[in-house]
């Protein structure tokens, strides 16, 4: 990960991978700015228009996303704009963003209210994530714990 320029990066919780993402990645603008990438969005416009982000704060949030390593800025053929494109690190991150989709698909609409759909290549929506343990098992909280 890049370094922030004012120095080291002040982690809320050096040993927690969760508290690390989250201070990469973690407020409301980042992420829809990432969605948006992985949606196509390029370029300032594309990322205002698609967010409806005040300039000042999608200014922040696209500088602090290429500092840390999750978005590319170069500049465009024209010369005149830049072009902001997900690095490696950024489209690591399609995993988390469709497991927040679809944590939000079952708790925050009604099961008749209108929503987008991922879908693959075919149109057919994408499967519900579950994580599974090394030998294919369904794990959850109550089955896992963290060591140090």
């Amino acid at each position: 990960m890049t370094e922030p320029a004012d120095g080291d990066i002040d982690w809320t919780d050096p040993t927690c991978p969760v508290a690390r993402t989250l201070d990469v990645v973690g407020d409301r603008w980042s992420l829809l700015i990432v969605r948006d990438a992985m949606a196509g969005a390029r370029t300032f416009g594309d990322f205002q228009n698609a967010t409806g982000i005040a300039r000042n704060i999608l200014t922040d949030r696209l500088r602090r996303l290429v500092q840390r390593g999750i978005i590319d800025r170069k500049p465009a053929p024209s010369g005149r704009r830049h072009v902001y494109t997900l690095t490696p690190a950024g489209r690591d991150l399609f995993t988390v963003v469709v497991a927040l989709r679809q944590w939000g698909e079952r708790h925050t609409f009604t099961p008749a209210e209108e929503r987008s759909v991922l879908v693959d290549e075919r149109g057919v929506p994408i499967p519900e994530l579950r994580p599974t343990s090394a030998t294919g098992r369904p794990v959850d909280a109550d089955t896992t714990h963290v060591q140090i």
